[in-house]
């Protein structure tokens, strides 16, 4: 049963923040370590991974629980929606700050330091002339290519465009109770989701490999695998909440009224894509 109308849930005290602090401390720190080379940095990532996944099962399971027997009402539906869209926010300053960091090496750093500013590069680097893509002045000997725009991400964006199109179409068919359009919507959207991932993969070893690009490739390089990589993680993130948000729809957890899992986990999606893009003609194109 319901909650009565105009009542209001207060979740219970819950133990999981507990375990999830120190598994984030420990896959942060050991991705630290790791950086720096350090040998108990891939241990530290993989111990704080594991307990981070727990954590975010369990508790996961805890508010599915909750929600399918019937504790949530519309109040708490607002909550949520509130609470998701100052997440998603958060994520926009996140990712902000990555492309302001590009912007200003790009529009500001680049030119005072190549010659730009006569005023100022003359006691740094006289004489030297850079422009965007570089690894800086202090590294023009490296020998790298800049990864342009054709073909390997240009495939990946058509790859996700395409997948926000088929996660649209599965929303509109859950508010029209089509069961079967989300099922197959969904599963299309994950099964995009996972071949950007693999595509993403399979560049990152070519730019390593055969284009000599690595994150210590002055502040091009550092940009690139910062900005490509963290939205890969993002990628990554959300074709697991939507693989669970598939497997909740084949149990029946949603009705046409009743499915802000499902707005949520879309709503993650689509700023993904939007993110790409900003990455695409950002960082590929121009």
């Amino acid at each position: 049963m319901s909650q009565a109308e105009g009542s209001y849930y207060i979740p219970h005290d819950s133990r999981w923040p507990v375990f999830g602090i120190p598994g984030m401390t420990l896959l942060a720190a050991g991705f630290s370590v790791y950086l720096n080379g350090g040998d108990w940095g891939v241990p530290m990532m993989v111990l704080g991974a594991v307990i981070t996944v727990i954590m975010t099962v369990m508790w996961f399971r805890d508010v599915v629980n909750e929600s399918v027997s019937g504790k949530y009402n519309a109040q708490v539906d607002i909550s949520f929606r509130q609470g998701m869209a100052w997440f998603i926010f958060s994520e926009v300053m996140f990712f902000g700050a990555f492309f302001g960091a590009l912007f200003y090496a790009r529009v500001f750093s680049i030119p005072w330091l190549g010659g730009g500013d006569p005023a100022t590069s003359q006691y740094l680097w006289d004489s030297v002339v850079l422009s965007w893509p570089t690894a800086g002045p202090g590294m023009l000997d490296l020998d790298y290519q800049a990864m342009g725009a054709w073909a390997l991400p240009t495939i990946n964006t058509l790859i996700l465009l395409t997948s926000g199109v088929t996660l649209t179409w599965a929303h509109h068919a859950i508010k029209e109770n089509h069961r079967q359009k989300v099922i197959i919507g969904l599963a299309l959207t994950v099964a995009l989701g996972l071949l950007f991932s693999s595509i993403q993969a399979y560049e990152y070893v070519y730019a390593w490999e055969d284009l000599n690009l690595r994150m210590d490739t002055g502040i091009y390089g550092s940009l690139f695998y910062m900005l490509t990589g963290f939205h890969g993680v993002h990628v990554i993130v959300g074709a697991l909440t939507l693989f669970v948000i598939l497997i909740r729809v084949i149990k029946g957890h949603f009705t046409a009224d009743d499915h802000f899992g499902f707005e949520a986990a879309a709503w993650y999606w689509h700023f993904v894509d939007v993110v790409w893009l900003g990455l695409f003609v950002f960082v590929y194109l121009i």
